[in-house]
């Protein structure tokens, strides 16, 4: 925290009291802290406790504009290397994933680009409502980091999860994070990810039901956790917001094969998440096929397989693959890894719940070349991304051992 630039967003909750510490313990650790408070927050902690333990001033309005020559929101969006919502309520959760900015602290979290961690704190069945918990998926698959709340006994009366976590486990967990993020400095990774689409006719296509979600997870894992990001993406209704991320859109196979290989050679870290098709229509037609009275028959022929030809020719790369399977998945898996020539293999039962395409989740098997054997249990696609590259870094290491 020595120096860190952090501010620090209060919301109209009973564990605002626990912000107070969470104030004073950051600036003891050598950090700058400013902090905002909603105006509701102030019902619950006075300003001036926080400007005592800050030793900065307080943010509450958005039209206080203590300096002329700037723009308060603004300047403090591009002031903070971290920005921390403790506690945070359901209702500044919601505002931030409804795109709302209608006081100091919305604003400000819309402005900025500096990481954010947000600490919720609510009644249990506030927090395990359908749209809070719509909300912090949104958060999350946006980048946002969770500090989740602690179970216990509540103000409200309740006992369960809903507490917000006591300042020092806040600040364990974000320099835990923090330190994360050199993990994978001034390291390449290229990455692939969502389905290919092979042409029939002009209205027409073979794909399969890859989101790119969880290769999309990848790729900004690794960009957040330091990486030069190449990412080479199939048609899917994803975005990227990372600078770090250097993103190539394709479409067919044969593509993805070319984008790869052109990208590979100078790669540190190479993960092809993307499900490719295997077969393509031997004939593509420039009109649409009309429908005809008889069964139509499509002949088929073999795409090149990509990851088999990556294992092929790699020298330092460590190459990660993916299979999506549905039966013995790590049988499969490890005649895959073998076959191929892989370094690891990330193995996923496609047909277990919150596993599989199209879900904010997934339940994996990563294997390495020696045939260790790590599971990973439910989670969102972000920290099971997040866990693939600690392995991958634990593995590299341990080959060069």
């Amino acid at each position: 925290m020595q120096n860190k630039n952090i501010v620090l967003g209060v919301s109209g909750g009973i564990a605002a009291y626990k912000a107070c510490a969470l104030t004073s313990k950051l600036t003891q650790q050598g950090a700058n802290v400013k902090v905002i408070m909603t105006e509701n927050a102030t019902e619950f902690v006075s300003p001036l406790t926080f400007q005592a333990l800050s030793r900065n001033p307080v943010y509450t309005d958005t039209f206080d504009e203590k300096d002329p020559e700037k723009i308060a929101h603004i300047d403090l969006a591009d002031w903070a290397d971290i920005l921390v919502i403790a506690p945070a309520t359901a209702n500044i959760i919601g505002k931030i994933a409804g795109g709302i900015a209608d006081d100091m602290l919305s604003t400000t979290l819309l402005a900025t680009e500096a990481t954010v961690y947000i600490a919720p704190a609510m009644n249990v069945h506030m927090y395990a409502h359908p749209a809070v918990i719509k909300n912090m998926k949104q958060l999350e698959a946006w980048g946002y980091h969770f500090i989740e709340p602690g179970a216990g006994y509540l103000a409200c009366g309740y006992v369960g999860k809903g507490r917000l976590e006591e300042p020092e486990s806040i600040i364990n967990t974000i320099n835990a994070h923090q330190k994360a993020n050199l993990l994978l400095a001034g390291k390449r990774v290229l990455v692939s990810a969502g389905p290919t689409q092979e042409k029939i006719d002009p209205v027409r296509f073979f794909t399969n039901r890859s989101s790119g979600k969880m290769g999309f997870a990848i790729a900004e894992a690794a960009a957040d956790m330091g990486a030069d990001v190449t990412l080479v993406a199939g048609p899917v209704a994803l975005d990227t917001s990372n600078p770090r991320i250097e993103r190539i859109d394709v479409t067919t196979a044969e593509q993805m094969y070319e984008e790869m290989h052109a990208h590979f050679s100078n790669q540190d870290i190479v993960i092809k998440a993307a499900a490719v098709a295997d077969y393509r229509p031997k004939s593509v037609y420039n009109e649409k096929l009309k429908k005809q009275p008889n069964d139509w028959n499509v002949e088929m022929e073999r795409t090149k397989d990509i990851l088999l030809s990556l294992g092929e020719k790699k020298l330092d790369q460590f190459l990660i693959g993916f299979a999506a399977e549905t039966t013995n998945p790590e049988e499969y898996g490890m005649n895959k890894l073998k076959k191929k020539n892989l370094d690891a293999i990330v193995v996923n039962n496609v047909a277990s719940d919150g596993a599989g395409f199209g879900v904010d989740t997934n339940i994996v098997t990563y294997i390495n070349r020696n045939q260790k054997v790590d599971k990973i249990p439910l989670a969102s696609k972000r920290e099971i991304a997040e866990k693939i590259l600690e392995l991958a870094l634990r593995d590299q290491k341990e080959d060069k051992a």
